[in-house]
């Protein structure tokens, strides 16, 4: 409601002076300090003095005088040295807001999404690093969503990497495992368990041996990449377990997909071969013919660089769009897979309905097969979200490029890299996985993890961990739950806590991990925010009117009573607060942030909280006021579910 009422008013500002001056001015609008300096303010007015040549606060009186009427907006007054301060409507503000919710109806923007996130390679359990990836991807697809845009989701599996590759000679070479076997093994319970462990053992033997390790890469990626023969099957049926258990951990966080985009449909659907020929054509490549690439088709791309400067040995690798063995790398098939997001690669999937999708979610998945009847359109996007971390910052840059020395600057710039940092663990909770810690790493802010090394929190593991602390909590305090709210209980509890935790620092912070202070009911955490909603039902439940005191129906004229004033103004503040998501969720996708959401979750909690320690909402004995705290108790209750559905997190009724 807040944005909106934001909205009106730039628009009116911008015609204004388009208007009265004849130019146009980028209207910037900002909260001031202080409720008692207006909602929003401007300060134009010293912009457009250095255009027109006049003091700023002349113009500022000059465009207040003249400003027509705009709907929410009470008044315009000039502050300051020429500061334009808009106060809102308070009583149309109230109104507004119990209308937006009555009828939970948002506008439709424009415009096709695509977001890709997770993506996780298919070659072992997810850990905790991909529970951020999910969760950031899946809160933007929300909040993007709720503001009224098209999104499709999608999960890009690496099938035919190197990671695959290296589980694949684990069972194939170290294991000498018979293809029979590794499918009777990828249908028991922690089979992505066990390719942890041998992806870790394998790790270790590339190490020793670099020579046969990339012997035995080369040759198992090429024919993986050919698709026929034992280990391309071996392959496939490793990858396709994977996912399926990658499919049920992320379906316990609330997080699902619409496609499954498979690398070896890229290839064997000659998705490259096409991109191949428009890179070759547009002179985007070339075939280096000496040096350390001899023999590779690159892209030479300085990246902002100096001429003659020197490029890291990671930035050379990724350049190179196909190895001199013939193999593509990542950033080769990536070009092509983004090509095709945007509608511009001039060919298609086939789709499958995938078979081990989560109950009442229906998946799809490339194929090189005949097309199922009843799929939708996949790609044809606008924008495009790839959540990936922020070390693959170079190849998304390069990927980038592709497209845009394909002759789409366009698409390029709306190839967005959604990077976000690490996940490590604090000292304590590594400790209490069992893991032992040397004195220097026990002394360090947080303990890095890693895949490879099998040093991590596998993500099934962590949500158990989580399930059965937030368990005991619910337990003590609720003796008398039966088996199956106890276990609901603690479930919304435990996943509000993780996604919380998960979502409330900004996508440049490093995450130090902590049991203790995720689940903690204190602070900035998910369990704060879903117990002022768990206090807003006990209210609601201890009034003695119940359902009907809530939904009593409040005098526009009374309600304008209990907001105005300098005395109602903690009343004003918790109204215009719960007023202002669309404000969060508007500035989480302009800054590509949603700890934004996240944060305005935790300030509505925080002075929903405050608001009701202050007022005596039960014992209010002027029946009409009560009335009107109840009516804005319910605001706020259906503006913080509705904040906490965005970032994933169910509120139980109680904790």
């Amino acid at each position: 409601m807040y944005q909106t009422v934001v909205n009106r008013l730039r628009e009116a500002l911008t015609a204004q002076v388009r208007e009265r001056y004849g130019v146009e001015v980028d209207v910037v609008l900002e909260r001031p300090p202080k409720l008692e300096l207006g909602e929003t303010a401007s300060p134009m007015c010293f912009e457009l003095a250095k255009r027109l040549k006049k003091a700023p606060r002349i113009i500022a009186q000059e465009i207040a005088d003249t400003l027509p009427k705009i709907p929410g907006i009470a008044r315009v007054e000039v502050a300051g040295g020429g500061y334009l301060n808009a106060f809102f409507d308070r009583t149309e503000f109230w109104k507004s807001l119990t209308t937006e919710i009555q009828s939970g109806t948002y506008a439709s923007l424009p415009g096709r999404v695509i977001v890709e996130h997770t993506s996780i390679n298919p070659n072992k359990a997810a850990h905790i690093g991909h529970l951020r990836n999910a969760v950031l991807g899946d809160t933007m697809v929300r909040v993007l969503r709720h503001s009224g845009r098209e999104v499709a989701v999608q999960n890009y599996i690496d099938n035919t990497g190197v990671q695959v590759a290296d589980v694949v000679i684990a069972f194939h070479q170290m294991e000498e495992m018979p293809l029979v076997k590794v499918k009777e093994l990828s249908h028991q319970p922690k089979f992505d368990y066990l390719c942890w462990d041998l992806y870790a053992k394998a790790t270790q033997f590339f190490a020793e041996d670099k020579v046969r390790a990339g012997q035995l890469r080369g040759e198992t990626l090429r024919a993986i990449e050919a698709g026929e023969g034992e280990i391309a099957e071996m392959s496939s049926v490793i990858a396709d377990a994977i996912v399926g258990f990658h499919l049920r951990t992320m379906s316990r966080l609330d997080i699902y997909y619409e496609l499954l985009a498979r690398e070896s449909e890229i290839l064997h659907l000659h998705f490259w071969d096409a991109a191949f020929e428009k890179l070759q054509a547009s002179g985007a490549i070339q075939f280096s013919k000496s040096g350390k690439t001899a023999g590779c088709w690159i892209m030479p791309w300085n990246h902002g660089g100096s001429p003659g400067s020197e490029e890291t040995d990671e930035e050379d690798q990724a350049k190179i769009i196909v190895r001199s063995n013939g193999t593509v790398t990542y950033v080769g098939k990536d070009i092509a897979y983004q090509l095709w997001k945007f509608g511009l690669l001039g060919k298609d999937f086939h789709y499958r309905r995938w078979p081990d999708a989560p109950t009442g979610h229906e998946l799809w998945a490339t194929t090189a097969g005949a097309t199922e009847t009843g799929a939708p359109h996949f790609g044809g996007a606008t924008t495009v979200y790839n959540v990936i971390d922020s070390r693959q910052a170079y190849l998304q840059d390069v990927v980038a490029e592709g497209v845009r020395a394909l002759g789409h600057p366009k698409e390029a710039d709306n190839s967005v890299h959604f990077a976000y940092e690490i996940v490590a663990l604090t000292p304590r909770c590594a400790a209490e996985l069992g893991y032992e810690l040397s004195a220097e790493e026990a002394s360090k802010p947080y303990v890095e993890v890693s895949g490879r090394r099998g040093f991590g929190v596998k993500a099934d593991d962590l949500i158990d961990r989580m399930l059965k602390a937030a368990e005991e909590r619910v337990r003590l305090k609720h003796p008398e739950m039966g088996s199956a709210e106890l276990a609901s209980t603690a479930n919304a509890l435990a996943i509000g806590a993780l996604r919380f935790f998960l979502l409330k620092f900004t996508r440049n912070t490093i995450i130090a991990f902590d049991f203790e202070d995720a689940l903690s009911a204190e602070g900035e955490t998910g369990p704060y925010c879903q117990y002022a909603v768990v206090r807003i039902r006990g209210i609601r439940r201890k009034d003695r009117l119940g359902e009907a005191g809530r939904d009593a129906p409040v005098e526009n004229t009374f309600a304008a009573q209990n907001l105005a004033g300098t005395e109602n103004q903690d009343v004003w503040e918790l109204l215009l607060l719960a007023g202002s998501l669309d404000y969060a969720t508007d500035a989480a996708i302009h800054a590509q942030e949603p700890a934004f959401v996240a944060k305005y979750a935790f300030q509505l909690a925080q002075a929903f909280n405050n608001f009701y320690h202050r007022h005596h909402i039960l014992s209010e004995a002027d029946e009409q006021k009560r009335a009107f705290l109840l009516a804005l108790t319910g605001l706020v209750e259906e503006k913080l579910k509705e904040t906490l559905k965005l970032l994933g997190i169910e509120a139980p009724e109680k904790m």
